[in-house]
């Protein structure tokens, strides 16, 4: 991580990981993404330790996280998100490395194009999908649109990265501040440029305390900023990506870009 951002986080109250789940859980919220290179985040990170406390654990305010997206053999969920469908769902197991434990978590948008998340913790550290799991994934697909997702899910793609959580004092407004990304395939592995950051900014009605802030430092969310899409598209695991190279750009990811191993995920 910048020095200049680890630094900063010293001057953070803190939040335990108990007091975090205290407060709102945020699975349903409007999101906004914003990819920030180190400079122009430290004025603002000045600005969130007025109003934000950081998630610490055993003395870490910083966790790595390995995250495995899972997807049909047709890259579906990629392309529902290519094309702006409102109707889509992501898959992944997110395995917090530094606590030991694991979620799968399937991602939904809901009529007001608010992102819905829903988890089931596993019993230890997976990156496959049990019977337990893909129940759990037709269900939550059938309560948000009446059908199970009925697809056939493989791995495709991973990534680890760095995470900051930051949790507002006031109201259940939290952000995670997301570095040096790494993603990887079987044929394949990029990493982003290390001193860029993207911020998730999460709030009920996605103009929180955080955007704000943001806003009054000239800083505005990129769109298509999905990590998963993001990564398809730097490792070459598909062959359409325009919608992504604003945020491909910004993280020094759309040179040399391999080409498309579509065979590879359908065999």
């Amino acid at each position: 991580m910048d020095h200049r951002i680890a630094a900063s986080l010293s001057t953070f109250g803190t939040i335990s990981l108990d007091g975090l789940n205290a407060k709102a859980a945020m699975l349903e919220r409007l999101d906004n993404k914003y990819i920030v290179p180190a400079d122009r985040l430290l004025p603002a990170f000045q600005r969130f330790s007025e109003l934000f406390d950081v998630l610490e654990i055993g003395g870490k305010r910083a966790f790595t996280y390995a995250t495995d997206y899972f997807d049909d053999p047709a890259t579906q969920a990629y392309h529902d998100h290519h094309q702006g469908r409102r109707k889509r769902c992501k898959v992944r197991i997110r395995n917090y490395v530094d606590a030991g434990f694991s979620y799968l978590e399937v991602k939904l948008k809901d009529l007001r194009d608010a992102t819905v998340k829903k988890r089931l913790k596993l019993a230890r550290p997976s990156r496959s999908l049990c019977d337990e799991s893909l129940a759990f994934i037709d269900a939550c697909h059938a309560e948000m649109y009446g059908t199970p997702l009925g697809r056939h899910l493989i791995p495709v793609i991973g990534m680890e990265y760095e995470r900051i959580t930051l949790v507002a004092r006031e109201g259940g407004e939290r952000m995670t501040i997301d570095t040096r990304l790494a993603f990887r395939a079987a044929h394949a592995e990029r990493e982003a440029a290390p001193d860029m950051f993207i911020l998730e900014t999460k709030s009920a009605r996605g103009n929180g305390i955080a955007d704000k802030i943001l806003r009054g430092e000239h800083l505005h969310p990129t769109k298509n900023c999905s990590k998963y899409c993001v990564g398809m598209a730097a490792l070459g695991m598909v062959d359409r990506h325009n919608r992504f190279l604003p945020a491909l750009r910004k993280l020094n990811l759309s040179a040399a870009i391999p080409t498309a191993l579509l065979v590879s995920i359908a065999a």
